[in-house]
């Protein structure tokens, strides 16, 4: 049960963040036609799984119980897989065919360098 409150308490905070954050994004940027908070809160949880990741590998303190709030439950709730392939159907179905492809690519290509960044990130620190 410890193991679910964990997971559920970091699901929580991700939903929540998710929803300030890419609202907030989206209407900074003014724009209906491309979905801008969705791609910024997908590329910070690249990021941070980054970070986590390398924690997680090199033993830095990071337990069972820390992986399940941050990982699976956090991350898990903060980035947004599903909203990202609905927002993408939406742009082929209004057959946005160049928004489908900048779409698709940022996400892949931001998405895996943030995840490398935040390796980077956390292996600079860490020395």
């Amino acid at each position: 049960m410890h193991k679910i409150i964990l997971v559920g308490v970091g699901g929580f905070i991700g939903a929540a963040l998710r929803y300030l954050i890419s609202g907030y994004i989206q209407n900074l940027i003014q724009s209906v036609a491309f979905p801008h908070g969705t791609l910024a809160v997908n590329i910070t949880g690249c990021f941070i799984i980054g970070i986590i990741s390398h924690l997680l590998e090199s033993q830095a303190g990071m337990t069972a119980e820390m992986r399940l709030l941050l990982m699976v439950g956090f991350l898990g709730s903060f980035t947004t897989y599903s909203t990202f392939s609905y927002e993408t159907l939406n742009l082929l179905q209004d057959q946005r065919f160049f928004l489908v492809l900048i779409n698709i690519g940022t996400h892949i290509i931001l998405g895996l360098s943030a995840v490398l960044l935040g390796r980077f990130t956390i292996i600079t620190i860490w020395r």
